[in-house]
């Protein structure tokens, strides 16, 4: 059953619905306005980091280890989003992994469509390794958008021969850009947030020349073996829920460990809402205990003990 805060929250949302009409500049700026006061008042420490070309964020909270590190990429629709949009999931995530975590603010469409947003993933992760940051401490997560780059990131790294980090996360993945997915309409009345008509222009913008089954855009045509095990994060009211279900089956045939979570009545990144939404803080917290977990499987040995505390 949904919270009363779900509840309240929804209906914020469909009152408050962002026409595609809006220009992306806008959209950039908005977005960044809404949350500088959340901003404001966050309790993380926040420390920019130059990755020689690209600008990055280490996040960190009173109990963040140093020994993991969670590589996270913004959700935007490959358009928007960026470090400051971001801070305060990121702050949540530090806090119940125990972990730093990274923000980049990878390049975005339509001045940089696909693969450039690719590029600056893999980039940003070879650069972890570049500081001695075992691949086995890293963990590699995104939202919406983020978490279709995230998964594309991970094939590139692995066709590319380089070693893949412990695992990775994707809340509300988008994987599919040549919009596929049967949820899209079946959910279509139920999502608050995301439409057809908005992944389409999206879609437009960050594929450039590409065609929207290429794998490079839609990871969810890709060759999903040999990828560390994943995590995966979806609300049942979402458009995007049949990009999940689908990843999930394509991972279990690949033989790639595959958690999904389905959650009842949520929206796109419900996660977002986790200083006001239960629901939110306590996928969370299953996020930090996943995080924690396969860190410690990763840099165990066969028989120590493993720990989700």
């Amino acid at each position: 059953m949904a919270s009363p805060e779900s509840r309240r929250i929804r209906a914020t949302f469909v009152n408050n619905q962002q026409t595609i009409d809006t220009p992306i500049e806008a959209q950039r700026q908005e977005w960044e306005a809404a949350v500088a006061a959340t901003n404001l008042q966050l309790k993380a420490v926040v420390a920019p980091v130059d990755l020689d070309r690209i600008y990055g964020e280490w996040i960190t909270v009173h109990d963040s280890a140093a020994a993991g590190v969670v590589l996270f990429l913004h959700g935007g629709g490959y358009t928007s989003g960026s470090c400051k949009t971001h801070r305060a999931l990121a702050a949540h995530m530090a806090r119940a992994a125990h972990t730093r975590v990274l923000l980049i603010d990878y390049r975005l469409a339509p001045e940089h469509p696909c693969p450039a947003a690719i590029d600056d993933a893999v980039y940003a992760y070879r650069w972890l390794l570049q500081q001695g940051i075992a691949p086995q401490q890293i963990v590699l997560g995104g939202d919406s958008a983020g978490g279709g780059l995230a998964l594309a990131a991970l094939v590139a790294l692995r066709d590319s021969g380089t070693a893949v980090p412990a695992a990775a996360f994707l809340l509300s993945p988008w994987l599919d850009l040549a919009l596929h997915g049967e949820s899209l309409h079946t959910r279509a009345q139920l999502d608050p947030l995301t439409s057809y008509n908005d992944l389409r222009q999206a879609a437009t913008l960050y594929l450039g020349n590409l065609t929207p089954d290429d794998p490079r855009a839609s990871p969810l045509y890709a060759d999903l073996h040999r990828l560390p095990a994943l995590l995966v994060h979806v609300g049942d009211h979402e458009v995007l829920l049949s990009d999940a279900t689908r990843l999930a089956e394509k991972a279990q045939a690949a033989g790639v460990p595959v958690q999904l979570e389905i959650w009842d009545t949520m929206w796109h990144v419900w996660h977002a809402w986790a200083d006001e939404l239960p629901e939110a803080r306590a996928a969370i917290t299953q996020i930090g205990e996943f995080i924690r977990r396969r860190l410690n499987e990763a840099i165990c040995s066969p028989s120590c003990s493993l720990s989700t505390s």
